[in-house]
């Protein structure tokens, strides 16, 4: 019995832990999500809730940072659901985000810092399975740990990266070719 204790322990690591380890990536994550920086935060502390609640029942069956972050987006995506903070934009689908124009200054898009922004805003605009496929691609996460957060075949998760990608891609060089 000591043993299989031990084996537990091992496989989970403390919550201090894991907020030291995924704590930047989180962030990030509750950015991508929720614009307004109250929300982000609120959405930001129900995702460590979540994380420090789910511990409990954590069996190793995955590693422990799928299993983060599966919390994180499901808690996420539950923020979303729950609170209806775009009433006045409509999520769009890849299809429809081909169509949309960037708005911004397109005279500093060599800027990483607006590059990002830009990202960000077109990525934040996409239906919430594409969002939570992409930015756990942007995490480095390889097509079946995200197959095993969102609950998806590996294949589909490759081909859904490919699109969003490929989308990305013809979206940021239509408005550079527009300036």
């Amino acid at each position: 019995m000591e043993s299989t204790a031990a084996s537990t322990a091992d496989v989970c690591p403390s919550y201090e832990h894991i907020a030291r380890e995924y704590g930047a990536a989180l962030g990030r994550l509750a950015g991508a999500y929720e614009a307004n920086p109250e929300k982000r935060r609120d959405l930001l502390q129900e995702i460590h809730f979540a994380i420090w609640r789910s511990l409990q029942i954590f069996e190793g069956q995955c590693s422990i940072r799928t299993w983060v972050y599966r919390v994180a987006h499901n808690t996420a995506y539950t923020h979303i659901a729950r609170n209806k903070r775009r009433a006045r934009e409509q999520l769009l689908s890849l299809d429809e985000l081909s169509e949309i124009a960037d708005t911004h200054d397109t005279e500093n898009t060599t800027d990483r810092l607006r590059v990002m922004q830009r990202l960000g805003k077109l990525i934040a605009r996409l239906q919430v399975l594409d969002r939570q496929i992409i930015l756990l691609y942007l995490e480095d996460l390889d097509a079946t740990s995200i197959a095993a957060i969102v609950g998806l075949a590996p294949g589909n998760i490759a081909t859904k990266i490919h699109r969003i990608k490929a989308l990305l891609a013809a979206v940021f060089h239509a408005n550079e070719t527009s300036k």
